[in-house]
C-alpha cells in the first residue's frame, strides 16, 4: 500500500490529531535499543553519540529524565508516502510563522510532529487552519 505524494492533497486531508500524552526526548550513551524496550519508547534512533528515545513522561520519570522539556505529538492522519516532497517543509513553515518549533518524525503511514507542550494547542490549530485553507479543500 503506497501513500499519497501530492502535496496539496496531503495538506488538505492531513487531519491533525493531538496525542494527550506528553513525551520527552532522551539520549543514552551506554544503553542499547533492547535496554530501552521496557520503557516503551514510541521512537528510537541510533546516533554516533548514543541512542535517542522518545519516551512517555511517566516512563522517563522512572529513569530520572522527566525534567527535560516535554513535547506533545500531533499525528497527521493522512497516509503520506515516504517519497512525498514538501510536507515537512509546509508544516515547519506554518509552525515557524507562529514561533513554534517542530520535530518531525516520518513513519511508514503517517508523519508525527512533536511540539513543545505549552504550544501544543496553538500548533494543532495552526495545522488545522493550514489544512482548511488548502486549495484542495476549495
Amino acid at each position: 500500500m503506497t501513500g499519497e505524494t501530492d502535496l496539496q492533497k496531503l495538506i488538505a486531508h492531513m487531519l491533525p490529531m493531538l496525542d494527550p500524552e506528553p513525551y520527552v526526548f532522551c539520549t543514552f550513551a551506554s544503553k542499547s535499543m533492547m535496554d530501552l524496550a521496557e520503557y516503551e519508547p514510541i521512537g528510537v534512533f541510533c546516533e554516533t553519540e548514543g541512542v535517542t528515545a522518545i519516551l512517555p513522561v511517566e516512563r522517563a520519570r522512572e529513569l530520572g529524565l522527566a525534567e527535560a522539556e516535554w513535547f506533545r505529538r500531533i499525528t497527521l492522519t493522512v497516509h503520506s508516502s515516504l517519497e512525498a516532497v514538501g510536507l515537512t517543509a509546509a508544516i515547519a513553515r506554518a509552525l515557524a510563522d507562529r514561533g513554534i518549533s517542530a520535530n518531525v518524525v516520518a513513519a511508514y503511514y503517517h508523519d508525527h510532529v512533536f511540539v513543545p507542550e505549552e504550544k501544543a494547542e496553538l500548533a494543532l490549530e495552526t495545522l488545522r487552519n493550514l489544512s482548511r485553507n488548502s486549495p484542495e479543500q476549495g
